[in-house]
C-alpha cells in the first residue's frame, strides 16, 4: 500500500480533527460517541500496522516503506522503518485501543481527553518512523504537549506541579539535542538521518579549557543527545520527574507514559547515539553502564519504601529501563536484542500494572497500599491477573519479562562481569518489592469495612487485560517472534559500530 506509513501515522490525527470539528455537546451521548470514535480510529490504526508487519522483510537491514518528499524551505518529509523501529510502531498501535477502552469511566471533558490521546498517538508513531532530523525533533518535542495536558487537566491533586516538572525536565534536556542537530547539519550538510548514519563526524581529541576530550566532536554530540534521551528513559539521576508524573496522571496517561513514551529514549540511543556517534559512545559507554546499574539497584531499593502503588510501579519502571540502557551499551547482539525485547516486554507489563492499579482506584479512589488487603476474597479474577503480571515483572521464566532481562545480562556479562554481577541483584530486589506489594494488597484477611462490598473485574476490564496476557505469554515462550525480526538490523548496527573509524582507538584510550 502506497504511503502506508503516513496513513498509519496520521489516521489518529484525522480522527482527532473530526472529533474537534464535528462533535458537539457534553451530554452522555456525545461522550459515548467520542469514546467510540477514538476506539474505532485506534483499532483501525492497529489493523493497518499489521499490514506493515506483514510486508516487512526482516532480512533487509535497510529502511523499508520509504516515503521521501520535498518539504518546505528545502527540508524533506522522509519516513521509513527497519527491524529496530517497526516493532515500536506495532507496540504503540497495539496499546492505544486498550488505553482508550480503559478511558470508559472518564466523564470530565471526554471529547478533549480523546483528542489528546489521538494526537499523542500520531506524535509517538512519528518518532519511530521519521527519518529526517527536523521531522524527528518536531514529533519528539510535540509529544510533550498532549501528555502535559493529560496530566495537568485530568490528573490528581498535585497535577499542575507534576505536569510542569514533566514538561521542564524533558524539554530542557532536548534543548541540547536541538543545538547538536544544528551542528550536525552544518557539518554534514543534510538532515537525512540515513545519510547521517554514514557520515564520519570528527573524532580527534579536543583540548578545551585545559581538558582533553577524547572523541572530540563525536563525544560532545553524544552528550547533547544523551542529555535528552537519558531524561526521557529516564536514567538515574534525572529520573525524579517520573514518579510524580505517574502518581498524578490518570490511569490511561500512566499506561502510555510507561509503555510507549519512555521507549522513545531507548529508541533514540539506538537510532542516533550508537550509529552516528560511535566514538563518543565508546568513550562514555562505561559511565552509562554504571549509571544503569545504579538505576537498577537504587530505584529498586526506593521502590521497597513506597506506600503508593503507582509510585512503586514507577520506580520499578526506572529499574527495568536500567536493563535497557545496560543492554544497549553492551553493543553486542545479545545485549541490544535484549534491550529491544525488554522495551517491548516492559510496554505490555508496565501498562498492565498501571491498569491493575486503575481497576481498584476506580472503586476505592485511593492508591495507598495500606488501604487494601484481602482482595482475593472478593476479587479472585483480579487477584489472578495481578499475580500473573507481578510474576512477569519479576522476570519469571515463561513470561516476556524473563527473556529481556536474561538477554541483557548475557550481553553485558561478555563486556563487564562486575556490572553484570551488580545488575543481577536488581532481579532479586524486583522480586522483593513486587511480591511485597502483592501480598499487602491481595492476601490476608478482609478486615477493612470499605472493601467488603468491592466487586470483581467487569467484562470490559477482563477484555482489556486479555491481549496483554496473551502477548506477555507469547513472547515469553516464543521470543523468536521478536528476535528473528530485529536480529539482522541489530547485527548490522553492532557490526557498523565496531568497524566505525576511531572506535578501536577510543576503546584503547579508555582502557588505558
Amino acid at each position: 500500500m502506497e504511503n502506508l506509513l503516513s496513513i498509519i501515522t496520521f489516521l489518529p490525527l484525522v480522527a482527532a480533527t473530526i472529533l474537534a470539528l464535528f462533535l458537539r455537546g457534553d451530554d452522555a451521548a456525545a461522550q459515548r460517541n467520542a469514546k467510540w470514535l477514538a476506539l474505532v480510529a485506534t483499532s483501525a490504526t492497529f489493523i493497518l500496522s499489521l499490514f506493515l508487519l506483514a510486508g516487512f522483510d526482516p532480512a533487509d537491514t535497510g529502511m523499508q516503506f520509504l516515503e521521501d518528499y520535498d518539504w518546505i524551505v528545502g527540508l524533506h518529509y522522509k519516513m521509513g522503518v527497519d527491524g529496530i523501529s517497526v516493532l515500536f510502531v506495532l507496540l504503540t498501535t497495539f496499546l492505544m485501543p486498550i488505553t482508550i477502552a480503559a478511558c470508559w469511566p472518564v466523564e470530565v471533558r471526554v471529547k478533549e481527553y480523546m483528542i489528546a490521546f489521538l494526537v499523542l498517538e500520531t506524535l509517538m508513531i512519528g518518532v519511530f518512523t521519521a527519518l529526517d532530523l527536523v521531522l524527528f525533533y518536531l514529533f519528539f518535542e510535540a509529544g510533550l504537549i498532549p501528555m502535559f495536558l493529560i496530566i495537568g487537566i485530568w490528573g490528581g491533586k498535585e497535577r499542575i506541579y507534576a505536569a510542569f516538572k514533566f514538561f521542564l525536565y524533558t524539554f530542557l534536556g532536548s534543548v541540547l539535542m536541538l543545538v547538536a542537530m544544528i551542528v550536525m547539519y552544518v557539518q554534514a550538510g543534510t538532515t537525512d538521518m540515513v545519510a547521517l548514519m554514514q557520515f564520519d563526524f570528527a573524532h580527534e581529541t579536543l583540548g578545551i579549557g585545559g581538558f582533553q576530550i577524547v572523541g572530540g566532536l563525536q563525544t560532545l554530540l553524544f552528550l547533547a543527545f544523551f542529555a535528552s534521551f537519558a531524561v526521557k528513559i529516564p536514567m538515574w539521576p534525572v529520573h525524579t520527574w517520573l514518579p510524580d508524573a505517574h502518581v498524578q496522571a490518570p490511569t490511561a496517561g500512566s499506561v502510555i507514559l510507561a509503555a510507549v513514551m519512555l521507549k522513545m529514549g531507548g529508541y533514540g540511543l539506538l537510532r542516533f547515539s550508537l550509529p552516528m556517534f560511535p566514538v563518543g559512545a565508546e568513550v562514555l559507554g562505561p559511565l552509562v553502564l554504571w549509571m544503569s546499574v545504579i538505576a537498577i539497584v537504587y530505584t529498586s531499593l526506593v521502590a521497597l519504601a513506597q506506600s503508593d502503588m503507582k509510585k512503586l510501579i514507577a520506580y520499578s519502571s526506572v529499574a527495568h529501563m536500567g536493563f535497557v540502557t545496560m543492554g544497549i551499551f553492551a553493543v553486542n547482539q545479545q545485549g541490544v536484542d535484549g534491550a529491544i525485547f525488554q522495551m517491548l516486554s516492559h510496554g505490555f507489563i508496565s501498562g498492565a500494572l498501571f491498569l491493575i492499579v486503575g481497576v481498584i482506584y476506580d472503586r476505592m479512589h485511593t492508591r495507598e497500599i495500606d488501604a487494601y488487603g484481602g482482595l482475593v476474597n472478593r476479587m479472585p479474577v483480579y487477584a489472578l491477573i495481578f499475580m500473573f503480571f507481578t510474576m512477569a515483572n519479576v522476570g519469571l521464566p515463561g513470561t516476556s519479562g524473563f527473556v529481556g532481562e536474561f538477554l541483557t545480562l548475557v550481553g553485558i556479562f561478555q563486556v563487564n562481569t562486575w556490572v553484570a554481577a551488580v545488575a543481577t541483584t536488581g532481579v532479586i530486589l524486583s522480586a522483593a518489592y513486587a511480591l511485597w506489594l502483592y501480598r499487602r494488597v491481595v492476601f490476608g484477611d478482609l478486615i477493612k469495612e470499605a472493601l467488603k462490598t468491592i466487586t470483581d473485574m467487569t467484562g470490559r476490564e477482563r477484555a482489556i487485560f486479555a491481549p496483554l496476557v496473551v502477548m506477555t505469554l507469547l513472547l515469553g515462550v516464543y521470543p523468536s517472534l521478536v528476535t528473528d525480526l530485529i536480529g539482522p538490523s541489530v547485527g548490522a548496527l553492532v557490526a557498523d559500530y565496531h568497524t566505525a573509524p576511531g572506535v578501536s582507538d577510543a576503546a584503547a584510550q579508555v582502557t588505558n
